[in-house]
């Protein structure tokens, strides 16, 4: 059983793996310990044949306020380039199942960048989102300029990197950012019965589905048409696909397998 000391796991219902960010002196401040942790919990997750959907939260009061920038503070760029748990957050996009950000309050920074690595955004009436590095003479070096531009548009991603523009939880909804907005007393509630809808499906054609949406980022059109092909007729091999649509035709609810 693995230990953790900046993070607390739990399932709180059938088939969703829930990971809370606990450093409350530190506002959630990433550092390589907590995303270390955080990573390690997920990839245990994505191997737990009983778990459909995983949700990354916080705090009410903070998702995640940045990265810790007294861990950066004497870090130099070869030290940078040489990687490690603080600059390698690519453990987070080889999961292959869904993972759902719950936020409330700040999501800065590290903290706006992990809740964008995640594949839908439920927000607390109380979220905040910006990528504040600019301050620090620095740019957002998590995939911030990259997600964000494609998440909201250039002329916002722009002048949130520059002037630290935040945005509220109405305002990310508004742009795309963010999946729903519910009052900061049930907002986590709605991500776990978010992650119950998803884990009730089947998994095998959640984890392709969910593969080939994150392809329409990184290829051409006509490559991810492809791509979705190939998904598309690696399920008719499943027996997934076939117990879905034999009980689609017998108007009955169908019984997955997984596989």
């Amino acid at each position: 059983m693995t230990t953790y000391e900046t993070i607390l796991v739990e399932t709180p219902v059938d088939g969703v793996g829930l990971i809370r960010m606990n450093r409350p002196q530190a506002l959630n401040a990433l550092n390589s310990q907590i995303t270390h942790e955080i990573f390690t919990a997920m990839e245990m997750f994505d191997r737990d044949p009983s778990i459909g959907c995983i949700i990354l939260t916080g705090s009410d009061r903070v998702f995640a306020a940045g990265a810790d920038i007294k861990q950066m503070l004497d870090t130099t760029a070869i030290t940078m380039m040489a990687g490690g748990d603080f600059t390698d957050w690519s453990r987070m996009t080889r999961i292959g199942k869904p993972i759902i950000a719950a936020v409330s309050g700040f999501a800065l920074g590290g903290g706006c960048e992990i809740a964008m690595m995640c594949d839908m955004i439920i927000a607390s009436e109380t979220a905040q989102f910006g990528q504040p590095e600019i301050n620090l003479g620095i740019l957002p070096g998590a995939g911030g300029t990259q997600r964000l531009t494609r998440a909201v548009g250039k002329a916002l991603a722009m002048e949130m990197c520059l002037t630290d523009r935040r945005l509220s939880a109405d305002e990310a909804k508004h742009y795309g950012l963010v999946n729903a907005v519910y009052p900061i007393e049930v907002y986590l509630n709605e991500a776990i019965k978010l992650g119950q809808k998803v884990a009730s499906l089947s998994q095998v054609a959640i984890r392709l589905t969910k593969d080939a949406v994150n392809k329409a980022f990184e290829l051409s059109l006509q490559e991810g048409l492809n791509y979705e092909k190939r998904n598309f007729y690696l399920l008719f091999g499943t027996e997934d696909r076939t117990e879905g649509m034999s009980a689609f035709v017998e108007k009955r609810k169908p019984v997955w397998k997984h596989k």
